[in-house]
């Protein structure tokens, strides 16, 4: 483990365009803070997105690009990520999103000056091709009630000790967890004593598109329904009151897609 220094782990499958996959590289490459490295796993994308990567990267030493042998979804990939990670500290980040050029400096000074502290997060800004349309705010200090209602730290955001992972075992790989890995990760770290935090400033850029916007299958409604079951089991919020929010999931897919669009529509005025 390198005192000091960051480990960015991105997994990049099949990315869209090379221009949104730079602008997410370049902000990342361009941090104010440099004592990092940026691990990209390839999870079997059969585009040209890891070309385009090295491209984009090339001149910068600090990347270091590793592959899965065939596409292995997004816990696998962060947890090989993980394993090739030498830095005191993890973020995550996304081949779609944006970082504020400030953000590993504002991060690692805020667990520099807050030992108890083991994962953080921040606001989201909520952006597509035509800009920023809305914000996407969390608790500042991370209850465990904040769980019942949703992921109380934004994955994109994530900025936490070495530890944190280490207390886990990482990412659980499993098809019950799909689509909802980091639901199950950061529910599980709490349940074993690391305290959370959101920065109440945007840090981060989310790209959420409107347009492009699709309901998420019924399946990973199930998914997202055995992760709450076993995350408030193990945080002790599985009572009576709270199975409301287990079975929520099953509620939501069955929202019809217009109103779901109509929501966003609201959202974005």
């Amino acid at each position: 483990m390198e005192k000091d220094k960051i480990s960015v782990i991105m997994g990049i499958y099949n990315s869209r365009s090379k221009d949104i996959l730079k602008k997410s590289l370049e902000s990342i490459l361009n941090q104010t803070y440099k004592n990092f490295e940026l691990i990209i796993c390839d999870d079997g994308s059969t585009n040209d997105c890891v070309k385009w990567a090295k491209e984009i990267c090339k001149n910068d030493d600090r990347v270091k690009f590793i592959s899965n042998e065939k596409n292995m979804g997004l816990a696998y990939t962060l947890n090989h990520c993980l394993k090739e990670a030498k830095g005191e500290f993890i973020a995550r980040m996304d081949d779609d999103d944006i970082s504020h050029l400030d953000r590993f400096e504002k991060q690692i000074k805020f667990l520099k000056n807050n030992k108890e502290y083991g994962l953080i997060g921040c606001v989201l800004n909520l952006f597509d091709d035509t800009g920023i349309w809305g914000k996407r705010e969390y608790s500042e200090y991370v209850k465990k009630e904040d769980f019942l209602f949703r992921v109380a730290i934004p994955h994109p955001t994530v900025f936490a000790r070495r530890e944190a992972y280490e207390k886990v075992d990482g990412y659980r790989d499993m098809a019950k967890t799909y689509r909802v890995e980091d639901y199950d990760c950061f529910m599980r770290m709490f349940a074993r004593g690391v305290k959370m935090y959101n920065i109440q400033e945007p840090l981060v850029d989310y790209r959420e598109d409107y347009i492009g916007a699709k309901k998420k299958k019924y399946k990973y409604r199930l998914n997202e329904m055995y992760v709450r079951y076993n995350g408030f089991k193990e945080l002790n919020l599985l009572t009576l009151k709270n199975w409301i929010y287990v079975i929520k999931p099953l509620f939501a897919g069955l929202i019809p897609q217009k109103l779901i669009k109509k929501r966003q529509k609201i959202e974005r005025k």
